[in-house]
């Protein structure tokens, strides 16, 4: 797992969804998997199910297009039948794909959302932004990597500048 997927797990986690990480789907019968997806998450108030997949890779667009083409169908295939099997059959999947750069213009690739790092890490810092400072309000030890946002960004006892 990279760091960014750890941070995206994180987040959505935070965020109050369930997330698995990871997940080695479609299993073949002469052993092995078909896939392994990064991110999924559902949000049990909201009903919002949401697979991503980051990558840090620099392959030219029309590569990265059959690739997460790929991983978000196969994504379509399990996800509801050896993810989060309770779910309904007709649960409607959100695809998000983050990477380095989104140029702009260019909002989607192989039917997902696009988002940059840098997007998607204005929004993290946002949310953590929005928390007091660790003394009076920390964000949960068990998000390590959003707990060190926060005392990077709003500090223990008061704003670090």
């Amino acid at each position: 797992m990279t760091h960014l997927e750890q941070l995206i797990a994180e987040y959505y986690n935070w965020q109050g969804f369930l997330v698995k990480q990871n997940i080695k789907v479609g299993r073949r019968p002469a052993g092995g998997w078909e896939m392994e997806l990064d991110v999924v998450a559902y949000h049990p108030h909201d009903c919002r199910l949401i697979h991503v997949e980051a990558s840090l890779d620099a392959d030219p667009w029309t590569k990265r297009e059959e690739r997460y083409a790929k991983k978000f169908e196969i994504g379509e295939k399990y996800i509801l039948n050896e993810v989060f099997t309770w779910l309904p059959p007709d649960t409607k999947i959100e695809r998000l794909a983050i990477f380095p750069s989104a140029p702009q213009g260019r909002t989607q690739i192989a039917g997902a959302r696009l988002r940059s790092i840098d997007g998607f890490m204005k929004e993290v810092r946002d949310e953590v932004m929005a928390c007091k400072v660790m003394a009076k309000e920390a964000i949960p030890e068990q998000y390590p990597l959003l707990r060190t946002m926060q005392l990077t960004l709003k500090g223990y006892h008061r704003r670090v500048d």
